[in-house]
This record gives C-alpha cells, structure tokens and sequence, in this order.
C-alpha cells in the first residue's frame, strides 16, 4: 500500500478560523485529497496545517487526518446541517470502513447555525425500534459521525459547539477515544450527548476525556434504536464533567446485551443525573451482564432537569452483575438519592405507595457496593434517603461504607424501601456511621441478613 502524505496548504486555502470561521470553503480541495483512498491500493495522511471551512468531509479506509496544533482544524459552514466529518462507505450491521484516525486540532460545529435535526432518505434500519409503526424520517445532526468501522482512532481532538451529539459510531470494532475534549462555549441546549454508542460493537476504549455537555457525556445503548443490537468489552477510564447535565447512560432497551463494561475514574460537576443503568423505553428490561463502575467523585450543583428527582445511580432492568466500588459524595446542592435500585424507565418518580406496574418481571440479581464514602457539614441539606429500593434486588452486599453528618441533630436514611422494595438477601460489612437517624425505614423488607 501507498500512504500519500499531503499537506493542506498545498490544495487549500486555510484562510478560516477554528474560533470564528470566515473565510473560503476548502470542502472540495480537501475531499480531492481524501478521495484518493478510494483506491484499496491508497493510503491518505492529510495534515492540517491551518484552519478550513468546509461543509461535509467523508473518509475512506486507511485515512488519517492530522492536524498540528489546536489552532488547526474545520470550521463548519453556516446551515451545512449534516455531519462534520463522516466515513464515506457506511452499513449499520457489516463493518465496511477500516483504519480512520483523527488525531489533534479542533472541530466547530459551529451549532448556533445548524438545525437541530434533518430528514434523510433511507433509514430502514431506524425504524426497526418504531414498534407501533411510525417511521424515522429525521436524525439528529452530529459533529463526527461513523457506521460500520474498525480500527477508529480519534486522540488528542477539540469538539467545539456540536449542535446535538458530538460524536455518534454505531456498528464498530475497536474504537478508541483518547483525550477528547467537548466545548459547549454557548451553553447547553439538550441533545447534546458527549459520545453515543449504538451497537452491534465489541472493543471500545475511552480514555482521559470529557467536558460539557448537554445531555450524557456518553451514553452506550446497543440496542436503543434497533431492539436487538449489542456492546461487549468496553472501557472507559478517566472522565471529567464540566456542569454537564448528566455522566453516564447504559441503556439495554430489549434484546440486547451490555456486557464486560469497567468504567473508572469520574469526576468533576454534574447538574441532574450521574449514572442511568436502565432499559430507559417501556417494552422490556434489556440485558445488563457485567458492569463494573470504580472511583466516582462528582459534584452535585443545582439540578436543571425537572422531569425527576435528581440522582448519582439509577439502576433498573434486567441487571446480572453490577459492582460500584469506591464512590465519594459530598458538597451537595440538594438531597438527591445517591443510588436507587428497581426503577427501570424514564417518567416514573412514584412515592412509597405507588404501584409499580412493568411489562414484564425486571431482575436485579447481584448488586456490590463496595466502599460508598459520604460527607456531610453542617449547613448541607438534611434527611436524605441515600439508597432507595423500589423493587426486589435478589443480592445486595453492602461493605466499607462511612456515612459522616456533621449536623446538629441526626437525620436521614442509608436505605429506604418503597412498597414493592425487599432485599432477598443482604450482607453488610464494615458500615460506620455518624449523625444517621436511621439504618433503614422497614427492615421488615430484608429477608435474609448476614
């Protein structure tokens, strides 16, 4: 194979601005370069030695698109209304797309002056999740968009004003995100998901990245727009919210599996929801295998979603094994529940007398809290009903857990069980506590205790 290395100021312009735009449109000078790849035989390294506007760039196989410093990039043309930069050969369930990298600069959006969402020709594939048969006609426009790729490298990239999710992959083998930093210098205006994750994928790293977002800063949902789709071996490690809304979604909406999923090292500020592990839609439970979620110390500012109580952990579904293991609370704006187990979906918030109704049978079999560190002064919000159980969990072990409340007169809750709330069987370790009214509302609902 041939790699032509390429240089942009020898096709382009460069004349914009990563910050403000301006300047001519360098789409059809650079996608000359990129087509070149078109040739199995071809290899294409475009460097980015300046700023260009474009419209839409597509990528073939064995491309790298490098740019030299962060002041070099695309800025996106006013009303483009599509993708910044997309793989040329797409499929939703056939990887077609091999060996992209994206490594350095800055990417603008420029989302003041796209539309939120476009109609597109085509998406069969989409309406598989429309179960009462309304067809998907629109998708959201996104900053970085691929289907159907391995070998994806994106490292060492600004995403800057992404007008709703700023990189969306589905359909993918081994895909890495390193050092991914997500600008939002307009302020926040929903939709604006950090990275979103559709299946069928196996082998996806995430690393040292973050920012602000307008919804999750990554959400991993196999199957949330086909109903059958899954996501195996996933690593995420090192996570930094900028007063995003939310964190972190996994959603398994049907038969889908989630599976062999660590997620370790987040931190930063939060305004709404920390962690949904739910099937979020309403036709099933979803598959939730083997979770494991370390090191999470995030700040709870003043909700701005108010749809639902606030949370750090939700957790519904069908959940085989899920481990939350060392987990620091403290200076929070409100009493929110730092972990509520056995609410599946998204607009039920009932009181302990609700009746909860699912479509069928959820299944919280094995939940580990593992070190659960919480913090309290003296003017923090009082009488928090930390963990609260909606429904059956058939495993809860509970183990170095220190509740300290330096306030002047006992209050709150470590458990809380609803109406339909019960542990089948509970083992508790090491738990310290001060200032605590009380362990748990009914113990009447543990069955057995160890």
């Amino acid at each position: 194979m041939i790699i032509k290395k390429i240089y942009a100021s020898s096709v382009a312009k460069l004349n914009s601005c990563v910050h403000n735009g301006g300047g001519d449109d360098d789409t059809l000078a650079l996608q000359a370069v990129l087509d070149l790849a078109k040739d199995e035989n071809v290899g294409v390294h475009l460097v980015m030695d300046g700023a260009a506007l474009i419209s839409q760039l597509k990528v073939w196989s064995n491309t790298t698109i490098e740019c030299v410093t962060k002041d070099c990039g695309f800025y996106q043309k006013d009303w483009t209304n599509d993708s910044m930069i997309t793989n040329a050969v797409q499929d939703h369930y056939e990887i077609k797309a091999r060996n992209i990298s994206l490594l350095g600069g800055t990417y603008h959006q420029n989302g003041q002056h796209q539309e939120h969402d476009i109609h597109r020709d085509n998406l069969e594939w989409l309406s598989a999740a429309n179960e009462g048969g309304n067809a998907q006609d629109t998708v959201f426009v996104v900053g970085l968009e691929f289907y159907g790729v391995e070998n994806l490298l994106i490292r060492d990239v600004t995403l800057r004003d992404f007008r709703t999710f700023g990189i969306l992959i589905g359909c993918f083998k081994n895909v890495t995100l390193d050092q991914v930093w997500l600008d939002l210098p307009y302020g926040t205006r929903g939709n604006q998901d950090g990275f979103h994750f559709w299946g069928p994928g196996q082998f996806l790293t995430v690393l040292n990245s973050g920012g602000r977002v307008g919804d999750d800063v990554i959400n991993v949902g196999p199957d949330e727009w086909d109903c059958k789709s899954s996501i195996t071996d996933v690593l995420i490690d090192g996570i930094v919210m900028d007063e995003g809304e939310q964190a972190v979604r996994l959603l398994s909406r049907k038969d889908g599996v989630l599976d062999r999923v660590t997620i370790r090292n987040v931190t930063g500020t939060y305004r709404s929801f920390g962690f949904y592990i739910s099937p979020w839609f309403s036709e099933a439970m979803g598959n939730f295998r083997n979770i494991f979620i370390e090191n999470v110390d995030m700040q709870a500012l003043p909700k701005t979603y108010d749809y639902r109580d606030p949370f750090l952990f939700s957790i519904g579904g069908n959940i085989e094994n899920l481990t939350l293991k060392n987990i620091r609370c403290h200076d929070s704006a409100d009493n929110r529940v730092l972990i509520e187990m056995g609410l599946p979906f998204l607009m039920i918030m009932p009181d302990d007398d609700t009746p909860l109704v699912w479509p069928e049978p959820q299944k919280l079999r094995n939940v580990i809290i593992d070190g659960l560190t919480i913090t309290e002064k003296a003017d923090d919000p009082k009488d928090t009903k930390y963990i609260r159980i909606y429904d059956k969990v058939e495993n809860l072990i509970m183990r170095n857990v220190v509740v300290i409340k330096d306030q002047a007169e006992e209050n709150g809750e470590l458990l809380h069980f609803g109406n339909q709330g019960s542990i089948e069987n509970f083992v508790c370790e090491n738990i310290h506590t001060k200032g605590l009214k009380t362990f748990a509302n009914d113990e009447t609902k543990i069955k057995n205790r160890f």
